[in-house]
């Protein structure tokens, strides 16, 4: 997530090739984001391996969400990498870096 100074939040989501949305995002937004991305046969399952659990990265890029909305300090938010696990198992976030900004004080 960054923060447009005339937009607001951006939410970015892929692996690789990025979709972006403005926040707040609804739950259509997320799983289309999901699903955009070049890489979602992957997270559909592959050369047996396991479909992912595609409800918890949808549930996660919806938390950023609400989470640029509710602190508009954050300027920016970079989860990565998030390891998503098997489908009901949700998903681990390995890295997280939260950059806040404070408003200047008036002169």
């Amino acid at each position: 997530m960054v923060r447009d100074p005339l937009f607001g939040p951006l939410i970015a989501f892929g692996l690789g090739d990025l979709q972006f949305r403005l926040a707040p995002l609804t739950e259509w937004d997320a799983s289309d984001m999901v699903r955009a991305i070049k890489g979602y046969q992957l997270l559909q399952g592959y050369r047996g391996h396991p479909a992912v659990d595609l409800k918890a990265i949808k549930e996660v890029l919806l938390r950023i969400s609400h989470l640029a909305e509710a602190i508009p300090e954050i300027s920016d938010l970079d989860l990565n990498p998030i390891f998503a696990l098997p489908s009901g198992q949700g998903c681990r976030i390995v890295d997280a870096r939260i950059r806040v900004k404070y408003p200047r004080p008036m002169a």
